[in-house]
């Protein structure tokens, strides 16, 4: 696949899925397999716990995870014991977690493995860093569950999106909830100069005026700001928000008369929902983000974990039309 030679210009990549079950696992045995046959030094690791043979939640057989001669891998005590590939130590953190401490180890003979990574994205980051420093050319992170925060562009330098049956049995629902997603993914990045101005900024909300200078607005986070925004816009019609950003804000905001820009770190910091963006956007508001996050792929699972089965030439094909990119069928392109 395409996507495969666009990964190794990355020094970091994440895996995320919309959903469980949206096919993430295959598709990192997929880019494993492939940039191991090109010869790519690789590192993975995950946060929570991969790899395993049966899903936690449905009961369902899950393909394990495979690594190759001289890749190297981060997991827990627990799950490197347990491990099916033949292995040498070469660091032991001192850092704890649910599973024990986490051993880095490189790989002599290919086999399965589990992986159980960082429990916090700071050490996550670390990780990434050693792997690198191990001479890892890149570094994937397998990310549990629907864990988008692993796709920050200030964690992976770039990401893979899995999507699927799993999501939805509904092609318009699923299609839809992808969009969005996508449509968050690839919000517009500010000018380098305001990015530099905030990129330092830890906490609060701060207007930002004509000549791109954040001003303190005194709220120390969204989730204490009242019902009377008109202070959100004393200093111009951009407003910095360096934490989370929710619907409330989005429904505060939307009655304003002058279109707002909202900017936030990246993609990552919204939880917001479809309709509630919709209903702002229409009102003439925008968000913007400090850093964009760099899509090298969307995939899809076409089977759902209940045994329901979209047709995958039919599902990719709208897909594509809806975000204006290829779409992947995960399940096939692991035998190519």
């Amino acid at each position: 696949m395409p996507f495969i030679s666009q990964i190794a210009k990355y020094k970091s990549l994440s895996i995320v899925g919309l959903d469980k079950n949206t096919g993430k696992t295959v598709c990192l045995n997929y880019v494993l397999r492939r940039l191991n046959e090109e010869g790519i030094h690789v590192g993975v690791t995950s946060i929570g716990v991969d790899g395993e043979q049966v899903d936690s939640v449905f009961a369902t057989a899950k393909p394990e995870i495979t690594l190759y001669q001289g890749s190297h891998f981060i997991t827990s005590e627990k799950h490197y014991a347990v491990r099916q590939a033949e292995s040498i130590i070469e660091d032991v953190s001192d850092r704890r977690t649910a599973l024990g401490v986490l051993v880095t180890a490189k790989v002599l003979i290919p086999g399965k493995v589990l992986l159980s990574g960082a429990s916090t994205t700071g050490l996550l980051k670390k990780q990434i860093h050693q792997l690198s420093s191990l001479g890892c050319s890149v570094s994937i992170v397998d990310g549990a569950l629907s864990r988008l925060s692993l796709a920050s562009p200030t964690i992976t330098q770039a990401m893979i999106l899995a999507t699927g049956a799993a999501v939805s049995a509904n092609i318009k629902q699923l299609i839809a909830k992808t969009k969005f997603q996508h449509n968050l993914i690839s919000l517009t990045e500010v000018d380098t100069q305001l990015k530099t101005l905030l990129a330092d900024i830890e906490g609060g909300m701060w207007g930002i005026d004509a000549d791109n200078q954040p001003h303190d607005l005194g709220i120390s986070s969204v989730f204490l700001l009242g019902n009377d925004v008109s202070a959100l816009t004393q200093f111009g019609n951009r407003v910095f928000v360096s934490g989370a950003v929710t619907d409330r804000l989005l429904r505060l905001i939307t009655p304003h008369h002058n279109p707002l820009t909202l900017v936030v770190r990246d993609f990552t910091k919204l939880f917001i929902t479809p309709e509630v963006y919709a209903d702002y956007c229409r009102h003439g508001h925008s968000i913007q983000v400090l850093q964009r996050s760099t899509l090298v792929a969307v995939t899809l699972n076409p089977t759902s974990p209940q045994g329901f089965k979209l047709d995958s030439d039919s599902t990719c094909a709208a897909l594509s039309e809806a975000l204006g990119i290829p779409v992947y069928d995960v399940m096939r392109i692991k035998h190519n």
